[in-house]
């Protein structure tokens, strides 16, 4: 509520300036009727919040205005000044209450009982009202300080107190806004024009690929100064990029707002008792997507109330509540914004779904029999597909389910249910938080550039060239990899695009892991690039029909790279729908008699030979040695918007060894090897020679460690290989740190 209050707050304020503005003008033109009209709407509103939020006092003097003009907008009554008086004397009041709830949390000790009065004697009396002295409304007077809140008889909740004035020198005489510590939210918020926002959101683009391009090109340069600029050139536009993308970030709510009425409205007209709570309402997204999502979510709740929820007599035969409940829920997860729609209703029968794809002629019956109960819940998004026994004013119609998933798939999400008979359903969108600009992975395929949204990305794999004919398999006639025990679906890109590519058989095989709805599949491509952020340019009219591409984009070198549709390609391939998705889906894999770990196998800048566990890396870097920034006995650099400290694993150990003595920093070449860990909430970069491999070990064959902060030694790809303890060497670090 304290947000709602704040928006009013904010708006009230610009609408009683106007007011102040519009009455001025009707006193001078008093048949002006579209003035009078928009006089009468800004009362009108404010009296409806008003008493929204409760504020009586408010309520009731606005209501009072409001009959006034509406006896003047009827025509019974001719705008005068003594009226005009008695309005601006409102509209001073009205402020005079807004200062008093914004600095104290309630209306005031104000008494505007007169003032209604006032306007109630001009009401009745009319063009006979005599020009009386009217009421005098003092000017609203700002406290230094908060008072004591005055209760009321209906009190809104008190908004945070405004921070107290701090006494402190100023370089010059003209005191910014943040000094007075008595700011107002009027004058701290301003509202700008959404067009103006989408230009400063493309000019960020085409910043961002100018950066691009200066990084790019900077790797062929070694003057310290200049990579030095480019790196913080790299910075500043980081930070513009996000500043300007949080302007257009807004939170769920806004979306929200309207459910309840909707949930209302639709279970009288169903003669159905519902309950609906709403949570992670402070959600935010993009003015973009919360718009794409609009009409899917809206038909998710509708449909939930109709289809889900039973009558009373039902819930009741079944053993439940009368009253059915219906949730919505959002939070983020893994860079992207997961909503749920959840029901207590009826759930959703798979048989009957399966006899009515079969009766609509959507499977066949050898189809409908191979499905699962999951795979046949799914079939609710097929196009034309409705279990409604009738069509009714709310449904039925079979136009609904497939329009929900070809809209979120449109923006990069996707649409998932999960039902239980009797026992409710859950239907889960994960939507991303912006279209604008998104981290991809650059690939190769046939001398052409394309880019993989990183949401999509899960491993990369590189399959050395004797080893592909012994881990590639056949499955019904589809290759197949096994990663760690799990069968995974082998796609050729070159296949689907129907593009010569130009791999020779002695190369290796560079696999990208993808997720794609449920399911996973890897990517077969000719070479693996960086990552980087990349500006998302639409397709044209007569190319969004392709289904494999999501859109364009240009990369740091100038070129015109095409972006990857993961669930367009899956879809293509097979992987996600069809017999072959089934059959992968349904083999049965022998379980591992050894559990094998993924490690990151490196060379440290003293010749030796570690590893970590994989999921502790968060990502591989290479930063030239030049821009590397020496703060106390640290290095650290400038990384995405934050900064970054790095560890010299080598000269970590050796400390350890020594008991914290100092040991002198191995000579560094001209770039730098990084391995971005995530350990215990925070990034860290760990300094190493170079990167081995990555791999997957049983690791039974082990020793003893030999030294501190190593946690054991173990055989891996047939050599003795160390396993440092992340978390004693930052402990260790740390400890070194604050005795420096």
């Amino acid at each position: 509520m304290t947000e709602v209050i704040r928006e009013f707050i904010l708006e009230t304020s610009e609408n009683l300036a106007q007011l102040d503005t519009d009455l001025i003008t009707l006193e001078k033109s008093p048949s002006d009727r579209s003035t009078l009209a928009s006089v009468f709407r800004t009362l009108h509103s404010i009296k409806g919040t008003a008493g929204f939020v409760g504020l009586p006092k408010l309520q009731s003097l606005a209501h009072a205005a409001e009959n006034l003009l509406s006896k003047l907008r009827s025509g019974e009554m001719v705008f005068n000044r003594t009226i005009a008086t008695s309005l601006l004397h409102v509209v001073d009041a009205v402020r005079q209450m807004i200062s008093s709830i914004e600095k104290e949390g309630n209306e005031g000790t104000g008494d505007y009982r007169k003032l209604i009065e006032e306007l109630d004697y001009l009401r009745e009396a009319g063009d006979k009202a005599s020009p009386a002295v009217t009421t005098q409304i003092p000017p609203p007077q700002v406290p230094l300080h908060p008072t004591t809140t005055i209760e009321f008889a209906k009190p809104v909740p008190a908004l945070p107190q405004m921070p107290e004035p701090v006494e402190e020198s100023v370089p010059n005489t003209v005191e910014s806004s943040a000094s007075r510590g008595n700011v107002t939210v009027a004058e701290t918020s301003i509202r700008v024009d959404v067009g103006i926002l989408d230009k400063l959101m493309n000019l960020v683009g085409e910043l961002v690929l100018a950066r691009n391009q200066i990084v790019q090109h900077s790797t062929a340069y070694e003057e310290p100064g200049y990579l030095g600029t480019v790196q913080r050139l790299n910075l500043l536009t980081s930070e513009l990029q996000a500043g300007v993308m949080k302007t257009r970030m807004q939170p769920i709510s806004t979306l929200w707002s309207k459910f309840p009425r909707v949930v209302r409205d639709l279970a009288v007209a169903c003669g159905k008792k519902v309950r609906f709570d709403m949570e992670g309402q402070g959600t935010e997204l993009d003015k973009t997507i919360l718009e794409a999502i609009r009409d899917p979510l809206t038909h998710l709740v509708r449909n939930a109330v109709d289809h889900g929820i039973e009558s009373p007599d039902v819930r009741l035969k079944n053993g439940k509540a009368a009253e059915g409940r219906l949730s919505l829920r959002s939070f983020q997860e893994s860079g992207k914004v997961v909503v749920e729609i959840q029901d207590d209703g009826g759930g959703i029968d798979p048989q009957k779904v399966r006899d009515k794809a079969l009766q609509s002629k959507l499977l066949t019956p050898e189809e409908a029999t191979n499905l699962s109960d999951s795979e046949a819940i799914s079939l609710i998004f097929m196009p034309g597909f409705s279990t409604s026994e009738q069509v009714t004013q709310f449904s039925g119609r079979g136009v609904g389910m497939d329009v929900v998933r070809t809209n979120i798939e449109k923006i990069g999400g996707t649409v998932d249910v999960e039902s239980r008979l009797n026992g409710g359903t859950v239907v889960k969108m994960k939507i991303p938080l912006t279209l604008a600009i998104i981290p991809a992975l650059s690939v190769t395929c046939a001398d052409e550039r394309f880019c993989i949204p990183q949401v999509n990305l899960l491993e990369l794999v590189r399959i050395e060239q004797d080893q592909i004919a012994k881990k590639i398999e056949n499955i019904h006639g589809a290759p197949v990899y096994r990663l760690r025990g799990n069968l995974l679906p082998i796609v050729f890109l070159d296949q689907q695009l129907k593009l010569a590519t130009k791999r020779s058989e002695t190369s290796d095989l560079f696999v990208v892991v993808l997720q794609a709805d449920d399911r996973q599949l890897g990517l077969v491509v000719d070479a693996i690039h960086d990552t980087e952020e990349i500006v998302v340019k639409p397709l044209q009219k007569q190319h969004k029909s392709i289904t494999v591409f999501a859109g364009a984009t240009i990369m740091g070198d100038g070129r015109v790279a095409l972006i990857l549709d993961v669930m367009g390609i899956a879809g293509r391939a097979g992987v996600i729908s069809g017999r072959r998705g089934r059959q992968i889906h349904d083999e049965k894999v022998a379980a591992p008699t050894v559990t094998h770990h993924p490690l990151l196998v490196f060379a440290t800048v003293d010749g030796g030979r570690m590893a970590i566990p994989l999921p502790s890396v968060a990502r591989l870097e290479e930063f030239p040695t030049a821009i590397l920034e020496r703060v106390g006995p640290r290095s650290m650099v400038q990384y995405r918007g934050a900064i970054l400290p790095l560890v010299d694993i080598s000269r970590e150990l050796h400390q350890l060894m020594n008991h914290g003595h100092e040991v002198a920093p191995a000579t560094t070449s001209e770039m730098t090897q990084v391995v971005v860990c995530s350990e215990q909430g925070r990034q860290v970069g760990l300094v190493v020679e170079n990167i081995v491999d990555i791999v997957d070990e049983d690791l039974t064959t082990r020793s003893p460690a030999s030294r501190p902060g190593i946690l054991f030694n173990a055989v891996v790809q047939g050599r003795v290989t160390e396993f440092p303890d992340i978390n004693e060497i930052l402990r260790s670090s740390s400890s070194t740190r604050r005795e420096n």
